[in-house]
């Protein structure tokens, strides 16, 4: 892992980065193919249809923890505080230009899970030195796009509470464009998703604008 994270360290300076044309999906559900993994992979299903390679995790297949505020970031530019699972999938995140949020509501909000991953992102900020501190991302202008997707048991957006905004909020202030959100009401009972068509072709289509996104920057630097 120390190997690894070296080779993001010595690329300190990502202002000029240019990010691949794949998308990273990542599910914040401890359900293991239940409804999240369900609409992760229609998603990415829709994405490879438009011939954009994707690679996807559930978050609980790795080994981390959330952010300890150690601070180490601020000079080394990555999470250097943890080495941990987290480490091997940072060259994912600085290497893909799109990403896929997928969590269901637990308590109002996004899955401990889905948190600690959002949280260990703050590497990739900068800061300076006044209080309070101006910031700025290494991964901004870099035509990053995102879509956030929400799985909710109750019927409305009231009893989601804060699930899309959680996502929505952190990853935009990290530099990405969210091109797409969906939020599914109304299931619990483990891939029961499955049986929700209407469910099923909205993920797909997310998939596909998310790919067309990409494909749309591709153009415009070829």
């Amino acid at each position: 892992m120390k190997s690894i994270l070296t080779s993001i360290i010595k690329d300190q300076d990502r202002s000029n980065f240019m990010p691949e044309n794949k998308i990273l999906g990542v599910s914040g559900s401890p359900r293991k193919n239940g409804n999240s993994d369900v609409l992760l992979k229609k998603i990415i299903s829709g994405a490879t249809q438009e011939n954009i390679s994707s690679y996807s995790l559930n978050l609980t297949n790795i080994n981390f923890q959330g952010c300890i505020g150690c601070e180490k970031c601020r000079k080394d530019k990555i999470c250097t505080g943890l080495i941990d699972g987290m480490s091997l999938v940072y060259n994912q995140v600085v290497s893909s230009r799109g990403l896929i949020l997928v969590s269901p509501m637990h308590n109002y909000n996004i899955t401990s899970w889905m948190k600690a991953f959002i949280d260990r992102l703050y590497c990739f900020y900068n800061f300076d030195n006044n209080i309070p501190r101006s910031w700025s991302s290494q991964l901004a202008n870099q035509d990053r796009k995102a879509v956030v997707v929400a799985v909710c048991e109750q019927e409305n957006e009231e009893d989601m509470g804060f699930t899309i905004e959680a996502m929505k909020k952190p990853i935009e202030a990290l530099g990405y464009e969210i091109v797409g959100e969906l939020s599914i009401f109304r299931i619990f009972d483990k891939a029961k998703v499955k049986e929700d068509k209407t469910a099923i072709e909205k993920a797909h289509e997310l998939g596909v604008k998310l790919a067309q996104s990409i494909k749309g920057i591709k153009d415009t630097y070829a």
